[in-house]
């Protein structure tokens, strides 16, 4: 199910990290949006090519691209794809790799796709709805399947590299007896770990945006994760408000952390 679709999403995200890095190994301007949030010219890039393909295989789906206005036009549609066209533009401008491609899809207000593609390691993370998650570099044609770890408290943590919030501060303080290591990251990049099975939890306290989760939320849910609202609901992508006001990412449910005190 979906294969005509999974492969449109590999080709756009793999045609998009191409430019991406072409642009990246130059000298860039990085502008800013009235959130003050930055975006470079590989930003547009990789949007106008992603949309272009997906558009001229599925005219009738809807979309929702963080660098495209939002004219509420897919919930009209049965089905629409949730793009992040570059997902870390902080780390692409720092140049320290750690940012994606994420494209989503989803159908009756569910993920039933997912696409990660790495362009700096040139590893893509994929999964559809009820066949699994899996990694690929283009430079093997190994498939991995992707499982999520086993282990519980002690676990390996991720936090947010550039979106540093106090509630993570408190959460490291009031949780230092069941944390092994604690890892900065950047991007979707978090999920895709937790996923393969290199790490195990990640909570989110601050904003982000539905184009953020929506890829990765597939691939860590068929490795056998749990991505969820702070308030344990899952993240509704039909929603009209774009935002995500906090979420978390375990490998199992005997991680989740009591939040009452932070």
């Amino acid at each position: 199910m979906f294969e005509n679709e999974l492969q449109c999403a590999m080709n756009a995200a793999y045609a998009a990290g191409e430019k991406i890095m072409e642009i990246y190994n130059k000298d860039f301007v990085v502008a800013y949006k009235e959130d003050t949030s930055p975006v470079t010219e590989a930003d547009f890039a990789s949007n106008t090519i992603i949309l272009e393909r997906l558009a001229s295989m599925f005219p009738e789906d809807g979309m929702l691209s963080e660098e495209v206005i939002d004219d509420e036009s897919r919930f009209d549609k049965k089905r629409f794809w949730v793009i992040d066209p570059l997902d870390g533009t902080k780390e692409f401008i720092k140049k320290n790799g750690e940012f994606a491609v994420n494209i989503g899809l989803i159908v009756e207000g569910k993920v039933v796709l997912g696409v990660v593609y790495l362009p700096v390691k040139k590893i893509i993370y994929y999964a559809v709805s009820g066949e699994g998650a899996y990694k690929k570099a283009l430079s093997d044609e190994k498939v991995t399947e992707l499982h999520v770890s086993k282990r519980e408290k002690p676990y390996h943590l991720l936090i947010s590299r550039s979106h540093p919030s106090k509630r993570t501060q408190k959460f490291l303080s009031h949780n230092a007896d069941v944390i092994l290591s604690v890892t900065e990251m950047g991007s979707s990049i978090k999920g895709c770990l937790i996923a393969e099975g290199s790490y195990d939890v990640y909570y989110n306290f601050g904003l982000s945006m539905k184009w953020d989760t929506c890829a990765m939320e597939c691939i860590v849910k068929e490795a056998g994760g749990l991505l969820r609202r702070l308030d344990d609901r899952d993240i509704d992508y039909l929603e009209h408000d774009k935002l995500n006001k906090g979420f978390y990412i375990l490998n199992n449910w005997n991680n989740k952390m009591d939040l009452s005190k932070i």
